[in-house]
């Protein structure tokens, strides 16, 4: 199981962890599968829980609860602009059906 973010997602985490005075939180990513197949996401910082498992990425502390984990394996964090021009968090994930990794 390995999950990693881009540096510009790291970048992004940090500067909202500063602007929301979260500064040295874990970064919890949370993964749970759709009726249709498909993975809903969830990011934000929290404590850790007993059972959490903890990765470093890029400088950030990651917490992904053993629920999350099957769906998370081998999954990478972007920051990127959208065709809408705004800016988001991407998840990378071949665990879900409807990524399509670049050709």
């Amino acid at each position: 199981m390995m999950i990693t973010i881009t540096p510009a997602a790291a970048q992004q985490i940090k500067t909202s962890a500063q602007q929301n005075h979260m500064e040295g939180m874990p970064l919890r990513i949370a993964a749970m599968r759709n009726a249709d197949g498909s993975v809903h996401y969830g990011l934000g910082f929290d404590d850790t829980k007993d059972k959490d498992l903890t990765y470093n990425s890029e400088g950030v502390t990651l917490i992904i609860a053993p629920n999350s984990i099957d769906l998370l394996s081998n999954t990478v964090i972007d920051y990127v602009k959208l065709d809408n021009g705004e800016m988001n968090f991407i998840f990378k994930n071949p665990n879900d059906p409807n990524y399509h990794p670049a050709q």
